[in-house]
């Protein structure tokens, strides 16, 4: 489930040639995901790679039973928090607060009812949700000294819509500290660029079309991002490709943890541009569940967002928004 879940909630396609020795290239499978990275190195860094993913998802993985994030939900007692977990969590406090709490990590229990979670899905009714919202609510768990209070044992987080993007960042942080300032992080889609590629050119990072259902072999870009040699980060998130369809009614992974439903607009796809990727991710699931006008309005409240929105007009054509400042990165 996670893996299908961090596959389709962002995907870029990265365009390089073929590398000189300066580069390395290394690929892989971790967090329920997979990842690709470049970088200009001799040495290959394979292993530190991994072994930085295990660290982090030993910390704030939904899946992982080893996990500090699958105790806290599961209520083990005594659970001591880490740095990741700290960092991560306090992300999620500052987009919820931004967001009108719009986004909200305590929203688990509603993910695991429609069956996008660790649990199956289960029998949905009025009832049901509206029992569950007294669950959701991040105002419902704090951090006090190295612990997580909750309020109540049944409050369930997920940080899936922050994981990938803070593992890009430390990824990118373990970099700076051997010295590499040339490039490119992609884990699970979210993807952060610093300086050049192997021909002294900028990244050039693709965002994909929301088309319902493709996949890996049927995928088309809607419009490339040049990162003019500085340090940026990428995140999309989108609901045409996790949802289905029962009783003619469709359900997506997007949840509102306000109404305890998925999010019904016509807002279909959401490009966040940010210094980091934790930001970019966050905001990006922040602003697809806000729905077009709120999302708008939150990048246009934060001198670090940029956004490309992709929209339906009521005639069910698709419609783009862009942020001033992203346009500028737009190379075709």
């Amino acid at each position: 489930m996670k893996k299908y879940f961090l596959i389709i909630s962002a995907f870029f396609f990265v365009f390089t040639a073929c590398q000189d020795v300066k580069y390395q290239q290394v690929a892989g499978e971790a967090q329920g995901t997979t990842y690709h990275i470049i970088y200009n190195k001799d040495k290959m860094m394979k292993n530190e790679i991994d072994s930085i993913l295990l660290e982090i998802d030993l910390s704030v993985s939904n899946y992982n039973k080893n996990s500090l994030l699958y105790k806290i939900n599961k209520n083990v007692p005594d659970v001591t928090l880490d740095q990741h977990f700290i960092t991560v969590f306090n992300k999620a406090v500052e987009i919820s607060k931004a967001s009108d709490g719009l986004f909200d990590i305590t929203v688990g229990p509603l993910i695991n009812l429609y069956g996008f979670g660790t649990e199956d899905k289960g029998q949905i009714s009025d009832t049901l949700v509206d029992s569950l919202l007294h669950f959701v609510g991040y105002d419902k768990i704090r951090i006090v000294g190295n612990k997580l209070e909750k309020e109540n044992e049944n409050v369930i987080i997920d940080m899936n819509a922050l994981a990938q993007g803070y593992s890009v960042d430390y990824v990118a942080d373990y970099f700076e500290r051997k010295g590499i300032t040339n490039y490119m992080i992609e884990i699970g889609g979210e993807t952060i660029c610093r300086g050049h590629n192997e021909f002294g050119e900028a990244w050039r990072i693709g965002v994909e079309k929301p088309l319902e259902n493709s996949d890996i072999n049927d995928r088309q870009i809607e419009l490339i991002v040049g990162f003019k040699n500085e340090k940026k980060a990428l995140a999309t998130s989108g609901n045409y490709r996790k949802f289905y369809i029962e009783n003619g009614v469709k359900f997506t992974h997007t949840i509102n943890p306000k109404t305890g439903y998925p999010s019904r607009d016509s807002l279909v796809s959401v490009t966040i541009m940010a210094s980091d990727c934790m930001t970019a991710d966050g905001y990006a699931t922040a602003c697809l569940v806000s729905g077009y006008e709120k999302a708008v309005e939150i990048v246009n409240s934060n001198d670090n967002l940029e956004a490309f929105l992709i929209y339906f007009d009521y005639q069910g054509n698709y419609k783009f928004y862009f942020s001033q400042g992203f346009k500028e990165y737009v190379v075709e």
